[in-house]
């Protein structure tokens, strides 16, 4: 990985330079952050961004998202740091996942860390188990479904419904390696257990994980777990949302921390 990853590093300078940004932290999504990339995965960067002060100061909407097409198996894209803590404040689960993720590229400034210290008062049960549940009924049901099934989304299945079961159980945000919501979550010595395990070894091996039959211990799984999460999510709770004054005060030491060290 160490080519990889300076190939990446050198990007994002790159963006920096060409953007006129400072991009406060950068980390791996995606299958190779949630522990079951194949061979042939893309990289898939993503960063949070601040631009200088009087770009903020305007009448106008602007972009507030920098991407780069896919090219040599990297998928690069950003947020601008008040998109982010807009997201933050909703409790966007891919946010709180990036600030988890065990591959991390960037982290320049105190702002990602600040984050991560007040990401429990963003968390909502309610609207993340929404959102891990539409991305497990969505991959069920156009790739799981029938006698011959798409293997490798067995993977985009299990772990949001995982997250969902780490949910309910524990009322925080899931971690992101699948590995640990599988230890966590699974029985082990169970025939479930033992059949991801394979599937999941096969993955990492690079095996061709193309149309099989289905397997029915994980199919029964889901087509319990699936309609049972329907029902849990509607009683959750949402966050408190009393998180503007922090946010506000979070974002304008971030402009001051960044932009004061250049002087």
């Amino acid at each position: 990985m160490p080519d990889i990853q300076q190939q990446i590093i050198e990007e994002l300078n790159a963006i920096e330079r060409e953007e006129q940004v400072r991009i406060l932290y950068a980390c791996e999504s995606g299958s190779r952050a949630w522990g079951f990339p194949s061979k042939d995965s893309d990289y898939d960067v993503r960063f949070i961004y601040i631009r200088p002060l009087d770009w903020y100061l305007s009448i106008d909407e602007k972009r507030d998202v920098i991407e780069r097409p896919i090219s040599n198996m990297l998928d690069i894209n950003g947020w601008d740091l008040k998109k982010a803590l807009k997201l933050f404040r909703k409790s966007n689960p891919p946010l709180h996942e990036w600030l988890q993720s065990p591959i991390q590229y960037m982290e320049n400034y105190s702002v990602a860390e600040r984050i991560r210290h007040i990401s429990p008062l963003s968390f909502s049960p309610k609207s993340c188990m929404y959102h891990y549940l539409h991305m497990a009924k969505g991959n069920y049901r156009d790739y799981l479904q029938g006698e011959q099934v798409k293997i490798k989304k067995y993977f985009y299945v299990l772990r949001p419904i995982l997250a969902c079961e780490w949910i309910e159980k524990y009322n925080s945000m899931p971690p992101i390696e699948f590995q640990t919501l599988l230890n966590a979550l699974v029985p082990e010595g169970s025939e479930l257990k033992g059949v991801i395990m394979e599937l999941l070894a096969r993955k990492i091996a690079g095996d061709e994980l193309d149309y099989e039959p289905r397997i029915n211990p994980i199919n029964e799984f889901l087509e319990t777990k699936i309609p049972y999460y329907e029902q849990i999510a509607h009683g959750l709770r949402d966050a408190d949302g009393r998180l503007n004054d922090q946010l506000d005060d979070l974002f304008r030491t971030s402009l001051k921390e960044v932009w004061d060290s250049e002087k």
